[in-house]
């Protein structure tokens, strides 16, 4: 008997020591950099880093990439959150679709496969700028697998943001230098801007439009000179798909989840007014002295809102 009893004992020793590596293996996964393969063969680029709620960062741009929101809000993310820094297709440390699929299903489908190779449930997502068109996309079709959504001044209509503020902005700097072709309203919104991009790159005023302070542009661009490459191929062709052109704040009533919506009441690439379409049923609206890029210029603010939001967050799940 006393043999039967080692043998047992030591098989479960020996199971449990299994069970103990396949787990720390699983974490070590989940905690490195890592490429994760589409179903089309693009290979994502991903940083799982913190501790927390599950959740997926959603950068804007188009083609901005995950490194500024890792890098000037990590540390604070990382607290609260396991971060999930994703580099969408096409952009930063990411490769391309060859055959150049940026549609906002495809997007979408990214996120989930990227959700499922990590063995992640469910999660809240987070965007920014351009990220809250793919935020709403996602919950839209998914909205099983959406706990939350942080919209961090973001866009959910660029015909709004662009049409009613961006261009009126670079209009108001370009001055007499404005082509005609930019004002006039019979062409797209986004031809439009297209013509008036050189004039404000030329005369070095399109930092203007996204920050407070000449300096922290330069700190923004600084972030990247230590890669060796960037692909920017998304930046150049996603603005080409028209479903990104659709007015999704009017879907925003549909949203049960929990939202913040934090917006800059001096940000003219999103528009100060924009959050005025903006209907979500359970939401903290959070307005802050800050353009467009908060997490550099008003960071205690973002910080603030953030908190707030999970504190929210939080007693929603104990009461359910």
């Amino acid at each position: 008997m006393k043999l039967i009893a080692n043998l047992i004992k030591n098989t479960l020793l020996e199971y449990f020591c299994v069970l103990v590596l396949l787990f720390a293996f699983s974490m070590k996964l989940q905690a490195e950099e890592q490429f994760i393969t589409t179903s089309d063969g693009v290979k994502l680029y991903v940083n799982v880093k913190g501790t927390g709620l599950h959740c997926l960062y959603i950068h804007g741009g188009p083609g901005s990439g995950s490194y500024w929101m890792e890098k000037f809000m990590g540390d604070y993310l990382e607290k609260h959150f396991q971060m999930v820094y994703l580099d969408q297709r096409g952009v930063g440390r990411s490769s391309s679709p060859l055959d150049g699929n940026y549609s906002m299903e495809r997007m979408t489908r990214d996120f989930e496969e990227v959700r499922e190779a990590l063995g992640i449930s469910s999660w809240l997502v987070m965007g920014h700028s351009f990220g809250g068109m793919l935020q709403m996309s996602y919950v839209l079709s998914h909205p099983g697998v959406i706990n939350g959504l942080i919209f961090i001044n973001c866009t959910l209509s660029l015909n709004d943001s662009f049409g009613k503020s961006w261009l009126p902005k670079a209009i108001a700097l370009a001055g007499d230098a404005t082509p005609s072709t930019s004002l006039d309203t019979a062409n797209s919104v986004y031809d439009r801007m297209l013509a008036i991009m050189p004039v404000l790159g030329e005369r070095d005023l399109m930092w203007k439009i996204f920050f407070a302070d000449r300096s922290n542009s330069q700190k923004m661009n600084e972030t990247y000179a230590h890669f060796e490459s960037w692909n920017s191929d998304q930046s150049e062709k996603i603005l080409e798909f028209a479903d990104y052109w659709q007015n999704l704040t009017k879907a925003t009533s549909s949203v049960k989840q929990p939202v913040l919506f934090f917006y800059g009441k001096a940000d003219w690439a999103i528009g100060p007014e924009h959050f005025q379409n903006v209907h979500f049923p359970n939401m903290i609206l959070w307005g802050s002295e800050v353009g467009h890029m908060p997490f550099l210029e008003n960071r205690i603010d973002l910080e603030k809102a953030i908190t707030a939001y999970l504190e929210n967050y939080k007693s929603l799940i104990t009461r359910e």
